[in-house]
């Protein structure tokens, strides 16, 4: 106690030299090694830019408030799945789907040169459900691999304007899904971007990719509501057909397989004509990869269109798994000087509530609580493994082409 009364006292010069050398040794470092003095530089810049980013981009999401559904508008809406080979999970998904709680409303499955069961099985529907409506697509070989065609070909045949995308093995949350989806349109709001978690099931690969998808979806949301879209999920996304027909479609990255939604959302969403849906009942829960093999395979599709972001885009999704990694390991050295540990380690401390607070709250809106406890962990890790990840998926591209 007298310690700290002497240690806060202004006149610590009256003391003894031993006391005031501890007292310096409590409160902050001497400052006099060039060397540590440079490590605590860098940690504090690499602190700074980790407080600036979440509080600046990921609060966005934090304090959301979510828009009233505008029960007065009900736009007819064309739901449009893109289905190869899906006889199983039309069978399971499909029915949820057209039974949906809303007054107009039609389903065109694209059936995409499938070889199972599905043509048979959409047949059968079609007499059951008057608002299903299958478009075939033949087998060919010098058709491209992806759903860009079969979407394409499925807003060309939708009788509505307004458009609800999602996939054969996605399972809507409830029957108010296309609801609340539709809900996001206006006058003004002509893309909606939901979301898509996956199920859960036992076993760390599962709950890894239910963390990558809540953590991307934490992103897109909050770079959306930043100004900044860069992406939405092809299994839970809306738009108009103007939308789509003003920036043609897919046309300038068709030749990818993969980029019919973030770089669609790109060249699309801009000038404040997107919304984002993050009301749980408008989710669609998709299956997650069985295993580490599948999962990679999934990431290397997805990763193959980040060479087409600007580079505004890029700077941003990468400054934040970086800045972290350098946080830590900028403070590692700091802990081999006893008088910089406190001050240092208090600066982190501060940090690390801050984001776990308001991350917290990030996934708290997108009904991914589990990961909350542990979210320091989840994130230091992330931060690792993606750009293992990156690697891995960019030579398994290189060995295939």
């Amino acid at each position: 106690m007298l310690k700290n009364r002497f240690c806060k006292d202004t006149s610590i010069s009256i003391l003894p030299s031993s006391l005031q050398t501890k007292c310096r040794m409590v409160w902050l470092p001497d400052f006099k090694d060039e060397t540590f003095n440079m490590f605590f530089i860098v940690f504090c810049s690499f602190t700074g830019l980790q407080f600036l980013y979440v509080l600046l981009i990921h609060s966005r999401l934090a304090f959301y408030k979510k828009r009233e559904s505008n029960v007065q508008y009900f736009p007819p809406i064309t739901v449009i799945i893109a289905a190869r080979n899906e006889s199983d999970n039309l069978y399971e998904n499909l029915p949820l789907i057209l039974e949906q709680d809303y007054p107009n409303f039609e389903v065109i499955v694209v059936n995409n040169q499938s070889v199972d069961d599905s043509n048979w099985l959409l047949n059968a529907f079609i007499h059951q459900f008057p608002n299903l409506k299958v478009v075939e697509l033949g087998k060919s070989k010098h058709l491209r691999p992806g759903k860009k065609l079969p979407i394409t070909l499925g807003i060309k045949a939708a009788k509505y304007e307004h458009i609800v995308l999602t996939d054969a093995d996605c399972k809507p949350a409830s029957n108010k899904w296309l609801f609340y989806m539709a809900s996001g349109f206006s006058n003004e709001k002509h893309i909606v971007m939901g979301y898509g978690p996956f199920h859960k099931t036992k076993g760390f690969i599962n709950r890894l990719i239910r963390f990558d998808a809540a953590w991307i979806g934490v992103s897109y949301f909050s770079m959306a509501l930043s100004r900044l879209p860069y992406m939405a999920v092809g299994r839970n996304m809306a738009y108009t057909k103007n939308v789509f027909n003003a920036v043609h479609g897919f046309k300038s990255h068709y030749s990818l397989p993969s980029g019919d939604d973030d770089l669609f959302i790109q060249e699309a969403a801009h000038h404040n004509n997107y919304t984002i849906q993050i009301e749980p009942e408008s989710f669609c829960f998709s299956p997650a990869a069985p295993n580490w093999k599948r999962w990679m395979l999934q990431k290397s599709r997805h990763y193959s269109t980040s060479t087409k972001y600007n580079f505004i885009k890029k700077a941003l999704l990468g400054i934040y798994p970086i800045t972290l990694l350098m946080m830590w390991i900028s403070f590692i050295p700091l802990c081999w000087k006893v008088n910089y540990i406190p001050l240092s380690a208090g600066i982190l401390l501060f940090v690390i509530i801050i984001k776990w607070w308001i991350q917290g709250r990030c996934l708290y809106k997108l009904n991914e609580r589990s990961f909350i406890n542990f979210l320091p962990f989840w994130d230091v890790f992330y931060a690792i493994i993606i750009p293992i990840l990156y690697y891995v998926s960019e030579r398994q591209n290189r060995s295939r082409w």
